[in-house]
């Protein structure tokens, strides 16, 4: 995809993807008050003249982002350099919060993870050099314009590049600097055509930018379309609208969702705090509609890399009934190195998860490969020493057990004595404190 196809593409989102005003009643319009604690009160002294409605209307967040360092100010105490530096950042990397997202920063914390993840740091600029634009090569790997097949059995789609949020992490920041894009119909034809030519493709992954800036009824277009594709078998749709604007998962949403099952929904918190009443809503509704949703972490310094830390956003997802899929170490993209950590920090951290809660809230941690190589899973090292016969592991405790390794005709052979087997035991343990 070329820069100057991108641009020729460029569609306003106020004139293009507004959609209908949803309807709501009394009790849900009652549900949907944020409580009177929490970042409710922080919401209550910066948005105190915003009705409840405006509040409750996801199309009122969009239109109100805020998208400029004076904006900014406004809300979040900046100094004279503090606003002459994030000038400098927002005219290469530009800037968008939703006031709902906004409200949930502590504007007293400069070091806040939630304003880390939203607010623009001058390192985005002064470490720019470092990474690459693309690390993934997805423009390598995109057989028609916006349609990425890496692996064999999945394809994805990617629609738009807006978002509701520009999140300073993004691993599609290079798209910043090229306008709100939406693809036209040629364009999501073509997706489709190579689609229905490609048998093996039965995972179609909607992504963006953010699918949800779509209005329902555009997004419904695509998804009816792919759903008609017979060896299509299951539609993902990547977003972070439960995370950054939760108010867009409403009944239309859903329930256009529920008549093309089975559709998943991997969501994208990256703090604890980020899982509030009405994002705990929001992944309620997917449910009901019969949408699973799973999470996919990055990994942060300084936000989220700690064990402390990625243990209350696991158990605060489960009990949101949001699976915790993913722990990814952060992409190689220009404008990110101040937010990355060593490899080693990610697998310490699952390390210091395992046995200290359930394995369901334990995320895979991963690498996505730069060159396109792919997610490669990382784990602690449990192995100490393994052979045709044996295994000798550490376990969450430290201790060292020996596992027997059954061999393919295992069952044709005597089972060991346990006189032996301790003497093998004994035996591991003296080789592993030597």
């Amino acid at each position: 995809m070329t820069k100057s196809a991108i641009v020729s593409r460029t569609i306003p989102v106020s004139e293009e993807e507004e959609p209908p005003s949803s309807t709501m009643t009394n009790s849900e319009a009652k549900e949907e008050e944020p409580p009177s604690t929490g970042f409710a009160s922080r919401r209550n002294r910066l948005f105190s003249h915003v009705s409840a409605s405006d509040w409750n209307d996801w199309k009122w967040h969009f239109r109100n982002r805020i998208t400029s360092v004076k904006e900014l100010s406004r809300f979040i105490p900046l100094s004279d350099k503090e606003q002459s530096q994030l000038k400098l950042v927002t005219a290469k990397y530009p800037l968008a919060i939703t006031p709902y997202y906004l409200s949930l920063i502590n504007p007293d914390d400069p070091d806040d993870p939630i304003r880390k993840q939203a607010i623009p740091a001058i390192e985005e600029i002064s470490m720019g050099s470092m990474g690459m634009e693309d690390p993934l090569e997805e423009k390598r790997d995109s057989v028609v314009p916006g349609l990425v097949h890496r692996y064999p059995d999945r394809v994805l789609m990617v629609l738009t590049d807006i978002c509701p949020m520009l999140c300073r992490h993004c691993t599609r920041k290079r798209e910043w600097h090229n306008g709100g894009w939406v693809r036209n119909d040629e364009e999501i034809e073509a997706m489709l055509d190579y689609i229905r030519r490609t048998p093996q493709v039965r995972d179609v992954i909607i992504s963006g930018g953010d699918p949800l800036t779509l209005s329902t009824e555009r997004l419904e277009r695509v998804i009816a379309r792919v759903r008609a594709i017979q060896h299509v078998e299951i539609i993902r749709i990547g977003t972070r609208f439960p995370v950054v604007l939760p108010q867009r998962i409403d009944a239309e949403l859903c329930n256009m969702l529920s008549k093309y099952g089975p559709i998943w929904l991997n969501t994208h918190y990256n703090h604890y705090r980020e899982i509030t009443p009405e994002s705990t809503r929001a992944c309620d509704r997917l449910l009901r509609a019969g949408v699973p949703v799973n999470n996919q972490t990055v990994l942060l310094r300084g936000i989220n890399d700690s064990v402390e830390t990625q243990l209350k956003l696991s158990h605060a997802l489960l009990k949101a009934k949001v699976r915790p899929y993913y722990l990814f170490q952060c992409d190689e993209v220009q404008g990110t190195e101040h937010l990355r950590t060593p490899v080693e920090t990610g697998i310490s951290i699952i390390e210091g998860m395992r046995g200290h809660t359930s394995g369901l809230a334990i995320p895979s941690f991963v690498i996505d490969l730069p060159s396109g190589g792919g997610k490669v899973p990382l784990q602690p090292d449990y192995i100490l020493s393994h052979t045709k016969e044996r295994l000798i592991l550490r376990n969450y405790q430290g201790r060292i057990i020996t596992f027997r390794n059954p061999g393919a005709d295992s069952g044709n052979k005597l089972e060991m004595v346990p006189q032996v087997e301790e003497a093998i035991v004994n035996e591991d343990r003296a080789l592993v404190r030597s």
